[in-house]
């Protein structure tokens, strides 16, 4: 988050999930940036948010804090977060596993161009947040594979590119 505007409001404010707190902990990081300052609280209030920021920002992170919180380690789906490529959903999975800490949640990149049996097989015992591109979310769904039923959360991850 070098290229970011820090914000005055500090993460210890915010009273965050304890696996979260560790995980921001470990990094050095103290303050938020402008964007998760700004998103941050209003998504945990459960508010529908439209961000936009420069990359390097701590947009992730922005969008990654509420949804870890408002998810259990459950084995059923109940956030999915869309991105336009398969290198953005490994990036955003890695970011958002990195987050939890040690909350215990099973994240899964769902994206073509790869084994999709294996994808299935990984859904279908059991994910609690899936990161993937459109048309593999879709095809697991139509199969499904995954299940829309239980999504609380959904997240357009660089929405101006789908």
């Amino acid at each position: 988050m070098s290229k970011a505007t820090l914000s005055s409001t500090r993460f210890t404010d915010w009273d965050l999930d304890e696996n979260i707190q560790a995980a921001i902990a470990s990094k050095g990081w103290e303050f938020t940036t402008q964007i998760q300052n700004d998103a941050v609280p209003l998504a945990r209030r459960g508010l529908d948010i439209v961000g936009q920021a420069r990359t390097g920002s701590g947009k992730t992170v922005a969008f990654g804090i509420p949804i870890i919180e408002s998810c259990e380690p459950t084995g059923v789906t109940q956030a999915i977060v869309l991105t336009p490529t398969r290198e953005l959903a490994q990036q955003v999975a890695e970011e958002i596993s990195w987050l939890q800490g040690d909350k215990g949640l099973g994240i899964l990149t769902v994206y073509g161009g790869t084994d999709i049996d294996r994808q299935a097989k990984k859904l279908d015992a059991g994910i609690d947040i899936i990161v993937g591109t459109p048309g593999r979310v879709i095809d697991m769904s139509k199969r499904e594979h995954i299940n829309l039923a239980d999504i609380t959360t959904f997240c357009l991850d660089e929405a101006d590119r789908m």
